[in-house]
């Protein structure tokens, strides 16, 4: 261990910097609403637009070339070079068109026949533009860091802001969607996204020109070797196992996000405006135990709270398939809550300063400046875990007895099926549990 150094990055640039992780209100908008949008519960007052075998076919096509541009824009990224630095420049070239593509998601062709082609090219675009905006920005916390402080300090602010973007984008549509549809719930559910969109790109642009990159990055200007950057990157067993842990704790945490709307209206039996209650209630408790989690951290790393959250969350989604069986479904809100506690830490905190401080070993060993190639190829196994997530949900769905799963799947013929939404939470807990193998036997490395 080695002694912290004294140099701090100011706290305006850490505030900044946490202002410019907007985008996570896009990514929300993006897990919760397009498959609602596309394959809408009974009681939305929505129509299904297409099967669910060309929801996940469009979305797996989507998220393919997403995971292929992940590590190609980190790479990129590493190698240019500009007087604004290596990262903030994509970050403002992407903006923009991330914004449109997430708002023209939800304004698929009247052609029916078009809708499939719609989504698979739109969502292309979007993950696109959303890499070139996230793998240079999460990279900037090693980039302009030089200290094991000021990276927990950037991983703090950031996880505090994307919390609370998040939140925004889970609480705000209910009372948006109300308030904007004129009594027409497709109006209502554009208009939210667009204002949502909007609101995410003034953070964006925000922080483009309020950080200085090159003021605080030490970067040095010269072409990272891919395959060394491979050889050195791939023999770290911290980062594989971290790798395969996320992607599992991704898997589940994604398909409880996709699902909560469909719990809410269908399970509980709650009208639009509880979808905002639910939400608050998950993350007033995940803010509540924000702060103690971040001390607790500073004390004992990351790996055994991970370890304890990811038993809760499995523990959880099995309330989940029982409730309205074995349990009341009134305790569907103590759920939502209790599982904001270790979404708080697992799904925040954790990923970004697990993988700086993995990032700051290599740079120190191994002299190595490829920290956007590092969270390129995290976004790789992340945009995997959605790919699985989405490419299973919309099926299981649909899932229910007296049911053609294959015409359900393939015609479009079945609707969502309450037997299907509480199949979703045993794919969470399988999902959970071998995310904790592989955070059990994870070689922590923390660098003071």
């Amino acid at each position: 261990m080695q002694a912290a150094s004294k140099t701090k990055l100011p706290m305006y640039v850490q505030l900044c910097y946490g202002i410019g992780v907007s985008y996570a209100i896009i990514d929300q908008i993006f897990a919760q609403w397009v498959i609602y949008y596309y394959l809408p519960p009974e009681n939305s007052g929505l129509r299904p637009l297409i099967a669910p075998i060309y929801i996940a076919l469009a979305l797996i096509i989507s998220r393919f070339v997403d995971m292929i541009f992940d590590p190609l824009v980190g790479y990129i990224s590493d190698n240019f070079h500009s007087k604004w630095g290596r990262r903030i420049p994509f970050i403002a070239v992407g903006c923009i068109p991330l914004v449109i593509c997430t708002i023209a998601l939800f304004y698929p062709p009247s052609n029916t026949s078009l809708i499939p082609w719609h989504l698979s090219i739109v969502g292309s675009l979007f993950f696109i533009f959303y890499t070139i905006v996230g793998a240079p920005y999460n990279a900037l916390i090693p980039e302009i860091s030089q200290n094991y402080e000021d990276r927990l300090n950037l991983s703090t602010w950031q996880s505090v802001f994307r919390l609370l973007y998040t939140a925004i984008a889970m609480i705000s549509p209910g009372i948006l969607m109300k308030s904007l549809s004129n009594e027409n719930p497709e109006l209502g559910l554009r208009k939210m996204v667009i204002f949502l969109s909007l609101f995410a790109l003034i953070g964006m642009i925000f922080m483009v020109f309020t950080i200085k990159e090159m003021n605080y990055s030490k970067a040095k200007a010269e072409k990272v070797d891919l395959n060394r950057a491979l050889r050195i990157i791939f023999k770290d067993k911290s980062f594989i196992y971290y790798l395969l842990g996320l992607l599992f704790f991704f898997i589940g945490f994604n398909t409880l996000r996709t699902v909560m709307n469909y719990f809410v209206e269908d399970v509980m039996g709650l009208g639009k405006e509880y979808l905002t209650i639910v939400s608050a209630i998950l993350f007033g408790f995940s803010a509540l135990f924000f702060y103690p989690i971040n001390r607790l951290s500073k004390k004992i790393g990351y790996r055994k709270p991970m370890l304890v959250f990811l038993i809760a969350l499995i523990i959880l989604s099995i309330g989940l398939f029982q409730l309205g069986k074995t349990i009341p479904t009134s305790w569907g809100f103590i759920i939502f809550a209790l599982i904001g506690i270790p979404v708080s830490g697992a799904a925040f905190i954790f990923p970004p300063a697990m993988l700086s401080e993995i990032v700051a070993h290599s740079r120190r060993d191994n002299n190595l400046q490829s920290e956007g190639f590092y969270f390129g190829i995290q976004g790789f196994f992340l945009k995997m875990a959605f790919l699985v997530s989405v490419g299973l949900v919309p099926i299981l769905l649909t899932y229910g007895e007296n049911i053609n799963l294959i015409d359900s799947i393939v015609k479009g013929t079945g609707t969502v099926q309450l037997q299907g939404i509480y199949l979703t939470t045993i794919l969470a807990s399988i999902s959970f549990f071998i995310s904790f193998i592989f955070y059990y036997i994870y070689p922590e490395k923390i660098e003071i």
